[in-house]
Order: C-alpha cells, then structure tokens, then sequence
C-alpha cells in the first residue's frame, strides 16, 4: 500500500496524509461494510412476529424492510457529497455513532410507524459507513489493488450475514424481536471506538465545491452519463438487487409456510451466506489471473446460472427448505464474485468525485432492491414461485448488463 501511496502522490503532487497500516484498514472497511447486512439480516427471524406484536399483515412487515431501503439509497446521493467535503474520518464517525442511536430507537419503537423511523435513521447510518469504506478503498488503492481490497473486506462483510441470523434466531426465541436491535446498538458504538482510535483522515485534498448545489447536480449528472460508470455499476446494482429476493422472502417461506423454527431460520440462512464467502474468496484468486474485466463476466454468467436453478427446482415442485438455500448459496456465490469488481469499476473513473460515483451507485443498487422486495412481497402466495421468477428475471438482466462492460484493466 506504500507503494500505492508514493504512485498517487507522484501523479498528483499532493502529499497524503499517512494511513493505517493495510491489514488495520482492511478491518476498518469490513466492518463498515458489515453494518448494512447486519440491519437487514439480523432481525430477519423476527418479521413474523414483529407482525404479530403490532396486529399488522407481513406486507406491513415487510415495510421495516423497504423503507430502509428507501432511507438508504436516497441517503447516498447527500452522504457521497459530503464525504468529499468534510473527509472520510468525520463521516463514518457521525454515521456509526447515528447507527447506534437509531438502533436504540428500534429497539424501544411501540408502534410500526416508530420502527420504521428508527430503520429509517439506522439506514442512514450504515449508508455512511458503507459509503466511506467504498471511498477509502477509491482514496487509497489502485484498480487492482481496489477490487482484491474489496473482495477481501467483503470476506470479512460476510461474517454479519453468516452468523447475524443464528445470532438473531436465538436472541428472538430467547428474549423477543426487541433484543436484535439492542445488539445493534453495540456494533455500531464498537465501530465508532475502533475508527476514533485507528482511521486517520485517507482523503488527500477535501472538496470545497462538494455541497454546493449547483456542483452536486453538475457532479451527478456528469457521472450519469458515463458509459464506463453504468458498465459496471449496473451488473452490480442487479446483483444486490438479486441477493435482496432472498433478504424480503427467506424468513416467510421458511418460517411462516415451511414451519422452521426461528432460532434454526439462521442455520439455514448461513448455509446460504457461506456461498458469499466462496464467491469473493474466488474473485480474490481470479484477479490475478484474470483481471477485473473478465473476473466480472464470469461473475455475472453464474448468476444466470443460479437464477435458472433455482427456478427449475421450483417448477418441478421441491417445496423444500433445501430449495431457498441451494438458490441462496448460488446467488451470492455469483453476488461475490461480480460486486467486489462492479464496485471498484464504477468510481475508479472519477478520481475527483469518487463519494459522489459511490453514492450513485448505491442508490442504483437500492433502487432496484426496493422494487426487487415490493414485487416479493406483494407477490407473496405462501409458495417459492414469485421469488423464483423474480430471482430469474434478475439473473438474465445481470447476465446481459455483464455483456456491455468495456475493459479498465
């Protein structure tokens, strides 16, 4: 990373301020990252009875889910601006510290319309921080060096996921749906002692332009007319959207049709998440040898793959368990390969205004879960059939957007 380090300033003529060492870095954007499954995933065994505490329908339910959505996306195109100009430290400090605020009002919601403020609020929080991780990672590495970094701290995303949900299943059989948010509360003031501690400022030269408003529109505009940003932030933007199939439909099928117990709803949900863990640690060995371009492709050829499997087994009639977490593991399997490198591609064009081309992409990316889970949950028919249709027009989109790329390697 030193070496990294001396290439930019050399090219740039500005000195940076000294970073943490790689490997503290790496960590620090892991966990950011980790803060927007974990507030999706960790209350997920507990939609059903978040249900029943409020007398409301799982559509209701799912609301909890869409909004925060919502609160996210829309969030990035302001927290990208300012990003660029107040710096990256100050940002994730107030979005952790946020977090942990919002989670304490979820946690105490005596309503629904309580709940979905607070996940409206907790979405702005984890917003930041996931924001500010894919800006350091812009601020810090080159295009290589971007997509193996993130495909490294989406290993370590990957354990909020992983053990989020048997955490949650527990925590809501133990002490009720009140007990995942409290958890919360306590990863996001971890998160704000490890930065205050450990993340010196990464952003070389601040924008003073960022919040004007007439630069904003500029700065988005401009970006969105940039083959090379939708190239590679539109495959990634459906690959999320894919994985979102699974965070609005899982916990209803299995739980409330399939009768599984919340507490193993995790275990299963897991199963699924170790295809993530799979998918980045292979896009970290297929870089090397293949570059981002090609890494991508494939990536985006088995998320066909998995979109077709999963709705194949569907039609023929397996209303099993077993058929949500083989359609899980293969969709983020592809998901791990194909976001690392969506995700780099699309800001690494835009060195001047990298929080405004991740925020954009963000929003994209939410844009497209909010109608993934809409279309989930008002399709709900107490079988698999809308998530597997879904999931498939999905997978044929990301394979097609996949075909349209241009080389940055």
């Amino acid at each position: 990373m030193e070496q990294t380090q001396q290439r930019h300033q050399q090219l740039s003529g500005v000195t940076k301020p000294a970073l943490a060492p790689a490997g503290i870095l790496i960590w620090i954007i892991g966990f950011s990252l980790m803060m927007q499954p974990l507030s999706t995933d960790f209350y997920l065994a507990s939609l059903p009875f978040i249900g029943t505490a409020f007398s409301v329908s799982p559509a209701q339910v799912q609301d909890t889910l869409t909004y925060f959505a919502v609160g996210f996306g829309l969030a990035q195109l302001l927290v990208g601006p300012i990003t660029d100009y107040f710096g990256r430290r100050p940002a994730l400090l107030c979005g952790a510290l946020l977090f942990a605020l919002a989670s304490v009002l979820c946690a105490l919601a005596i309503d629904m319309r309580m709940l979905v403020a607070g996940r409206i609020l907790q979405a702005v929080g984890s917003c930041t921080a996931v924001l500010v991780a894919r800006a350091i990672i812009r601020d810090a590495f080159s295009l290589a060096e971007a997509a193996q970094v993130m495909a490294k701290a989406s290993t370590i995303l990957s354990i909020g996921p992983l053990l989020g949900p048997i955490l949650g299943g527990y925590l809501q059989a133990w002490f009720g749906w009140q007990a995942a948010f409290a958890t919360l509360v306590l990863f996001g003031l971890m998160l704000l002692v490890l930065v205050w501690f450990s993340l010196p400022e990464t952003l070389s030269e601040k924008n003073a332009d960022a919040l004007r408003p007439s630069y904003i529109l500029w700065a988005y505009a401009d970006i969105a007319r940039s083959p090379a940003f939708w190239r590679y932030a539109l495959p990634g933007a459906l690959s999320y959207a894919a994985l979102f199939v699974f965070l609005s439909g899982a916990s209803q099928i299995q739980i409330a049709v399939l009768n599984v117990p919340p507490q193993y709803f995790g275990y299963l949900f897991a199963l699924g998440v170790i295809g993530y863990i799979g998918g980045t640690m292979s896009c970290q060995r297929l870089l090397p040898r293949l570059g981002v371009d090609a890494t991508m492709k494939l990536g985006t050829t088995l998320a066909l793959g998995a979109g077709l499997v999963f709705v194949l087994l569907v039609v023929l009639g397996v209303q099993h368990w077993s058929t949500i977490v083989i359609g899980h593991f293969l969709v983020v399997f592809a998901h791990g390969i194909t976001f690392p490198c969506s995700q780099a591609g699309a800001t690494r064009p835009f060195p001047e205004r990298a929080g405004y081309a991740s925020g954009l992409s963000g929003f994209c990316a939410m844009v497209f879960a909010i109608i993934t889970g809409l279309a989930v949950a008002h399709g709900f028919d107490g079988t698999m059939l809308p998530m597997s249709l879904c999931s498939l027009t999905l997978a044929v989109l990301i394979f097609l957007s996949g075909r349209l790329r241009p080389s940055l390697n």
